[in-house]
């Protein structure tokens, strides 16, 4: 898979990412990755011909184990990634109790969870995995991510849509990275 090599090599070019997808793959976490905005917006500096610019609000990692679903464990996870990377913001979920928060059916795994996430190119996420190799999980797919598109996910409901408009505001999107294209849902 062409794409996903590609998405690997942008991550693998930054050393502190790259550092921190094998802080995370240590915690040997059931299904765990790491998502959202730490992929996006690195892959999103390279196809607008910068350097990943350093890491804005947090490294969101995302695993998913129905049998210890405490938010207590997720805390001791972050403390443990703290204490490996000091200065990052980490933010640890369990993916099998999100549903309850999001008012969705139960999720099956991790990336079925990302599936309600709401951008395409939001729900990414990449693992490393035995020696120097490592996954990408993409529920929607690389495209919107490579090529610079925001959509919301689909089914592009008005409440959906409404939701990505904000963040897309908020989080200035369109400001830092100007390539960026707005696409209606598929």
């Amino acid at each position: 898979m062409e794409d996903a090599a590609e998405v690997i090599a942008i991550l693998r070019a930054d050393p502190l990412r790259w550092r921190l997808l094998g802080h995370v793959r240590e915690l040997g976490l059931p299904d765990g990755w790491i998502g959202a905005g730490f992929v996006r917006n690195a892959v999103w500096d390279r196809l607008h011909g910068r350097t990943p610019s350093a890491l804005a609000g947090d490294v969101d990692v995302i695993w998913y184990d129905p049998h210890r679903i405490d938010a207590a464990l997720d805390r001791e996870h972050e403390a443990a990634l703290r204490s490996a990377a000091p200065g990052i913001a980490w933010s640890v979920r369990n993916q099998a109790r999100m549903h309850v928060r999001n008012g969705d059916a139960p999720y099956a795994s991790t990336v079925d969870a990302m599936r309600f996430w709401p951008e395409t190119a939001t729900a990414v996420a990449v693992r490393r995995v035995r020696g120097d190799d490592a996954e990408v999980a993409a529920p929607f797919g690389l495209h919107d991510l490579l090529h610079l598109i925001l959509r919301p996910i689909p089914p592009c409901t008005a409440a959906r849509r409404r939701i990505h408009e904000e963040r897309a505001q908020s989080k200035g999107w369109r400001r830092r990275w100007p390539l960026l294209r707005e696409v209606p849902t598929r």
